[in-house]
């Protein structure tokens, strides 16, 4: 369902429920055991959310949708594994290390809405995102309406959630919706090169500006006097004074 493993400083999480890494309640506990694992651990400074399939994720399990609805359960108990698959993308949204979705195919519903929650998107150019839930008289519930219309603006967030309107790789890329699209065949390398040379940066500098973006939405919280606390502390760390000694220290040329 879930695959699990560390290599090195990075956490992979691969996606591997056939056919097309539907989310059911299995899926939400199994994601939520893998959070536990990576909530304050500073041994491991990237997590990267990939499938093994060709779709990425297709969203929802529909046959748990129409399960509720055949056994009395009705909109409640939808909303009730909506708001587990809520907690589960804020928790992935507040982790400390940088993560970084690998969309290789398809991401619908609430499979963008599982990307959106990462740090950083890298797609593959024919790849196709989009949250259709509007088709199924729907709201997407899992942070869509929020996340896009925060990452894109409300324009692009209108156009792809009232419009219905799905996109490839490439014109998320345009949109802002991924950060980088890439050929099918070059992405698992692309995807790998770039969480090397994210994980090569201390852990610690890495946290400490996830908070500081991260409040830049928060009109309760002042970002810039975070950046001065936040360098106040990172400059007594170990790793910090050695990057920076090592700058100095570098061969002139």
């Amino acid at each position: 369902m879930i695959e699990f493993e560390r290599r090195d400083n990075i956490a992979v999480v691969t996606l591997c429920r056939a056919p097309v890494n539907a989310i059911n309640r299995e899926w939400m506990e199994r994601f939520g055991e893998i959070l536990d694992e990576l909530e304050g651990n500073a041994q491991i400074g990237v997590l990267r959310i990939r499938s093994a399939l060709r779709v990425f994720c297709a969203g929802f399990d529909i046959g748990l949708i129409r399960r509720h609805l055949e056994t009395g359960g009705g909109p409640v108990a939808q909303i009730d594994d909506t708001r587990r698959l809520q907690d589960v993308y804020f928790r992935i949204e507040r982790l400390p290390q940088v993560t970084v979705a690998e969309i290789n195919g398809a991401a619908m519903g609430g499979g963008l809405e599982l990307a959106l929650s990462c740090n950083l998107r890298i797609a593959a150019a024919e790849a196709v995102m989009g949250l259709p839930e509007a088709n199924l008289g729907q709201v997407p519930g899992a942070g869509g309406t929020q996340r896009l219309t925060r990452l894109c603006g409300p324009g692009t967030a209108s156009r792809i959630i009232l419009a219905c309107e799905s996109v490839t790789g490439r014109e998320a890329r345009e949109l802002g919706i991924v950060q980088w699209a890439v050929p099918g065949a070059q992405l698992e390398r692309e995807a790998a090169a770039l969480c090397a040379r994210i994980a090569a940066l201390p852990s610690e500098t890495l946290a400490a500006s996830k908070a500081c973006i991260a409040v830049q939405s928060d009109s309760g919280r002042t970002g810039y006097r975070m950046e001065l606390e936040m360098n106040l502390r990172l400059l007594g760390t170990p790793k910090t004074q050695a990057c920076v000694a090592a700058f100095f220290n570098r061969p002139r040329r």
